[in-house]
């Protein structure tokens, strides 16, 4: 649905008061209900738009305190929590008052605090009403509806917007803020991939389990007639395929790590690519998970899990159902914190060797899903018009007996292409590339890590964060020798800083921010 950019609208101040002394339709008259000379308090509970109507479902409350909810029509909507006094000159009809100092605070928004919603924010909301404005000779037809928020701070409030198109009654939108006073609609067909990614993200880290708790356990996987000799190969392959802490310190061997994580299976095989010949960390998952699940019982009710964890299955559902899942998805905070938290599952009650290993099994499968899941979520074009194209992934890595899971987010920042005259276009310079690294890994005895870094033209700056005191010292007392060893590989070096701690977690994704700003 393409709808244009919204005019300003008109300042609450500015527009004329409506329904003052404006009667209301009672659908099914009532006598009596409010004594003459006197009035009662009544609030908006429903709205709906009939044709050019609007009906309403009030909760009136007299003076003894008893209440009554009654139907009414009116040629003007009035916002859900908007609260009225009433009167009643007969027995079809209830003569408004609109109580302003209650209602400003409850009524229709016509205008955001920018301050609360941030330029470029994403509103998503439900079309309630859509009326016609009298013409202005000479001047475009304007569309008033009604929209009720689904997301932010402002979900359940109800926003007036100005529009030079009709929206059609209970059409799901998503709009960006661009002032205080305007909003720029997004085709909801341009968002309805995102918001599928954002909904299996939700489910698929629900499920999601540590991989390092399966991988320990077939290190260890003993002989039995439960193992037969294809699973045993199975979790031979995937052991192998695990690269140590010499081979991820050169070139070669960390591109291979980068390609076997798992993160492109999808990409090789959309490429005509045969997965087998080389190791791929989801690949061998698969594959295991087959074994595991040839070797249940019949009467197992794990294929019914597995079934759910398998991305391949679950693609075209979300897909049909993303636009009904646009409340429900608007609700939910965003998963995409990095790293990935670790969480390991315990045996249920009951539950056999073969069907615990097939659970640990499924949810590294979930784990991977979830940082490719989250490599989509945070991909697209900025507020700014930047193209930000994000890699997340995980990679287990050797070290003597122990199995560390590194975790490794890259991002890729494009700036926008700047219009230039036709004979320059074959002179103009490459595009400013800002990338930025995040690992995140845990290995004795230094304990947790976190180091972010980020590279544009040339420079490099770097944050790292340990959570024991003793490797924060340590690091910091060898930064001036990484400086050295990055200077000697031909880098410009700005700040290389430790912290004791964590990195801070801000109320914005990473899209959203800059360590440092090369413009300042």
């Amino acid at each position: 649905m393409n709808i244009l950019p919204l005019p300003q609208t008109v300042p609450a101040t500015s527009r004329p008061q409506v329904l003052s002394g404006e009667l209301l339709k009672l659908l099914t008259p009532v006598e009596g209900l409010i004594s003459v000379g006197q009035t009662a308090q009544a609030e908006v509970l429903s709205l709906k738009q009939a044709d050019q109507t609007f009906q309403m479902l009030l909760k009136v409350t007299l003076d003894s305190g008893r209440q009554t909810t009654v139907q009414t029509t009116s040629n003007q909507p009035l916002a859900q929590g908007t609260t009225l006094l009433v009167t009643q000159p007969s027995a079809g009809n209830l003569a408004v008052t609109v109580q302003q100092a209650i209602a400003a605070s409850v009524a229709t928004l016509t205008r955001l605090d920018i301050a609360q919603l941030p330029v470029g924010t994403l509103l998503q909301g439900k079309v309630l009403t859509s009326q016609v404005l009298p013409q202005v000779p000479g001047q475009p037809m304007v569309f008033r509806s009604m929209v009720s928020l689904l997301n932010t701070a402002l979900s359940g409030s109800t926003l007036s917007i100005d529009s030079p198109q009709p929206l059609r009654i209970g059409t799901l939108l998503s709009a960006q803020v661009q002032d205080a006073q305007t909003v720029k609609f997004v085709p909801l067909s341009s968002r309805q991939e995102q918001l599928a990614v954002t909904r299996q993200l939700v489910d698929q880290q629900s499920r999601q389990g540590s991989l390092d708790g399966l991988l320990k356990l077939l290190q260890n996987l003993p002989p039995s007639d439960q193992t037969s000799v294809e699973l045993r190969s199975a979790a031979a392959r995937l052991l192998a395929g695990l690269p140590d802490v010499q081979q991820l310190s050169t070139l070669k061997g960390l591109a291979q790590a980068l390609v076997s994580s798992g993160v492109f299976l999808e990409s090789k095989l959309l490429t005509g690519q045969n997965p087998t010949l080389a190791p791929d960390m989801k690949g061998d998952l698969l594959k295991l998970v087959a074994q595991l699940t040839q070797g249940l019982p019949t009467n197992t009710s794990f294929g019914a899990i597995i079934a759910a964890n398998t991305l391949a299955q679950a693609m075209p559902n979300f897909v049909r159902n993303a636009l009904g899942m646009l409340g429900q998805v608007s609700a939910k905070p965003s998963p995409t914190a990095f790293p990935l938290p670790e969480r390991l599952l315990q045996s249920a009650e009951g539950e056999n060797d073969l069907e615990h290993l097939l659970r640990l099994a499924a949810a590294a499968v979930s784990r991977l899903q979830s940082h490719q899941l989250s490599s989509l979520e945070q991909t697209g074009v900025t507020a700014d018009g930047r193209l930000m194209s994000t890699w997340q992934l995980e990679i287990p890595m050797r070290n003597m007996q122990d199995i560390v899971p590194l975790q490794v987010k890259f991002q890729r920042e494009d700036a926008p292409e700047k219009e230039q005259p036709k004979e320059r276009r074959e002179e103009r310079e490459p595009k400013q590339q800002l990338w930025r690294v995040e690992l995140a890994f845990a290995m004795e005895p230094l304990g947790p890590l976190q180091i972010q870094a980020q590279l544009i033209k040339g420079s490099l700056s770097s944050q790292l964060w340990a959570e024991r005191p003793y490797t924060a010292s340590l690091i910091e007392s060898n930064l001036s020798g990484l400086r050295d060893r990055l200077l000697s590989a031909g880098l410009n070096v700005g700040d290389l800083d430790c912290h004791l701690g964590t990195p801070p977690q801000g109320p914005q994704t990473r899209l959203d921010q800059r360590w440092v700003d090369e413009n300042a």
